[in-house]
């Protein structure tokens, strides 16, 4: 018999009363009633109840010892009392009376509690991460993360895939976010670069001939801390697929969240078959490419509409003359709010940046007419026609803002959220997710005015190759797409560009000679030359599903052990300075009066 326990603190039942029997775990809290003193015993499984008299020679260490200490308890099952029964625990209709005691390992102070689930300050919980993981919510998101690698491998065994597992240490590359450098010892002054993804490796495994490849992949990748994203590292499940179009991939996507989603919540579905939704038409609707499908707003182009003689907003029209455009979001039903909700969205939008947003709502005596600061400047028919344009009816309200297509994604886009949170528009109780598709192979980078990649330089773009207009690149779309739910992208992925030619023809027109091109890629380049069949591929982050189906707002709180917003790990003091000798082996002299600058 392990010496230990018998059972963990989440296996006794009604059936195991007059058992004698041997628990071990953390001392979760205790009770003091006087001449009885209860103890909720804690392992990795649950809670048991136990219970020590005043007369037993171990209530006085019970008494004194402190909240998550390691113990082992000896002692009789018995019935709990009626009107004590626990239900919300498994264990929670008998108890354990304590025999005897063991301390096995005291705790000092707690920096942080464990029982009562209290907010405390994110460098107190990362420095002591391993007490912050006791945590009953934090416990089970862990271990809800484990099942979800879980349930993803067997599903993707299921649907043909095989798991393969690709290098750490490999060549830097020259897109993307900044790579983490190993100095390589044996190859004095030359580097390893820590891969930001394996998305040449995997490439290089479907032209080797393996046709369907998966792995819960590492990804490192220096960059800035968000919600949403770890600084450092991640893992993703990274799959690609030999001889397949763009709708292949989506299938299996689909197949395999949809079958995810349902295992681990019981959160609606919005959409079974995830819509397709264009890059433009995404940018125009929501503001951005990640739209939160839940949110029934939708923003609308009304520029047009500012031609018309009978609209009088002249500081509008004025810019509209010169070239900016009009978007607006409609309310619905919102007309008899307070004129505080309505003030308080402009002045909201100037802390933002903007210069405000424009509102009026839509209402009918004998007429219809415009109530709001700026409703006198438009007649009946000019809002008839923003009613028809954008679906509004009276008693609705709009907000409008004008300006070029960058300023308006970027104030619509947070306006539509942040009025669907205040008119609680938003069902937490559903997923919603959808692709994003038709992304543009190039984009106009803003400080250089250069021509770039816009997504994956490996990708492969769309139309009739041999007809391809390399003189418009800017005109040119790739099959590259994006998997959102929730407002939350969960990955991007693309078809593969796996013809040699086309590939520097494309590099060049981000500027990249051939010599570049084989000198940074040659491992794909060579490979690609030898026979290459057409594929394709994504790699959904498994930080981001398993936030999402934990219902968390930050990717810390689904992460063991994760550093904080300046890529610090608090708790092991990473990252931390290294001896001379260490530093002479690889070849490196630190510039100190930098460091210390």
């Amino acid at each position: 018999m392990n010496k230990y326990r018998t059972h963990n603190c989440s296996q006794l039942r009604e059936t195991d009363i007059k058992k004698n029997v041997v628990l071990s775990g953390w001392l979760h809290r205790t009770r003091d009633h006087g001449n009885l003193l209860f103890i909720d015993l804690r392992d990795h499984y649950g809670m048991t109840q136990c219970v020590i008299e005043n007369n037993n020679q171990y209530f006085p260490i019970l008494e004194k010892i402190r909240p998550e200490s390691v113990i082992k308890i000896s002692g009789e099952v018995i019935k709990r009392e009626k009107g004590t029964e626990n239900l919300d625990l498994d264990t929670g209709k008998i108890e354990v009376k304590i025999n005897s005691v063991e301390i096995i390992s005291e705790s000092l102070e707690l920096p942080l509690p464990v029982f009562g689930e209290q907010n405390y300050p994110e460098d107190i919980r990362l420095k002591y991460r391993f007490i912050d993981l006791r945590r009953e919510e934090m416990h089970k998101n862990i271990v809800l993360r484990s099942k979800v690698i879980s349930f993803i491998r067997s599903e993707m065994l299921n649907l043909g895939f095989l798991e393969y597992q690709t290098p750490i240490l490999t060549s830097s590359s020259p897109e993307g976010a900044r790579d983490f450098l190993v100095p390589s010892r044996l190859n004095p002054g030359k580097f390893y670069a820590l891969p930001q993804a394996p998305q040449q490796f995997k490439q290089l495994i479907m032209v080797s001939g393996f046709d369907k490849y998966f792995q819960i992949a590492p990804c490192f990748r220096d960059e800035d801390a968000r919600a949403d994203r770890s600084p450092g590292e991640f893992y993703q499940l990274d799959l690609e697929m030999s001889f397949v179009e763009q709708e292949d991939v989506f299938n299996v996507v689909e197949t395999l969240m949809i079958k995810l989603f349902k295992q681990f919540s019981k959160n609606k579905i919005n959409d079974e078959k995830f819509p397709r939704i264009k890059f433009s038409d995404a940018m125009l609707k929501y503001g951005t490419d990640k739209p939160d499908l839940r949110n029934p707003l939708v923003i609308h182009d009304i520029t047009k509409t500012f031609s018309r003689p009978d609209v009088k907003f002249e500081i509008f029209k004025k810019l509209v003359n010169s070239g900016s455009k009009v978007r607006i979001l409609v309310t619905k039903d919102t007309s008899k709010k307070p004129r505080s909700f309505f003030d308080n969205l402009d002045k909201w939008a100037k802390e933002q940046g903007a210069s405000g947003l424009a509102y009026f709502s839509i209402e009918k005596e004998e007429s219809i007419f415009g109530k709001g600061p700026i409703g006198k400047f438009f007649s009946e028919d000019s809002i008839k026609e923003i009613m028809k344009i954008s679906g509004a009816a009276v008693g609705d309200s709009i907000f409008l803002s004008c300006g070029n297509d960058k300023e308006l994604e970027s104030i619509l886009s947070l306006a539509r959220e942040k009025i669907a949170n205040d008119l609680n528009l938003i069902d937490e109780n559903k997923f919603a997710f959808c692709w994003i598709v038709d992304y543009p192979m190039f984009e106009m980078d803003q400080k250089t005015k250069k021509i770039k990649f816009s997504h994956n330089p490996f990708s492969m773009p769309q139309g009739d190759i041999k007809k391809l207009n390399l003189n418009n690149p800017l005109e040119i779309k790739a099959y590259q797409y994006d998997i959102v739910c929730n407002g939350v992208e969960l990955s991007s992925g693309a078809i593969r560009n796996h013809i040699p030619e086309l590939m520097y023809k494309l590099f060049s027109i981000a500027g990249y000679d051939k010599k570049q091109v084989n000198d940074k890629f040659s491992g794909m380049i060579n490979a690609l030359s030898y026979g290459a069949p057409p594929h394709g591929g994504i790699a959904p982050g498994i930080d981001r599903i398993v936030m999402l189906l934990a219902g968390q707002k930050n990717i810390r709180e689904v992460t063991l052990f994760p550093m904080n917003q300046n890529a610090q790990d608090l708790m092991m003091k990473a990252p931390s300075t290294v001896d001379e000798q260490q530093l002479k082996e690889i070849g490196i002299k630190l510039d100190t009066k930098k460091i210390n600058s």
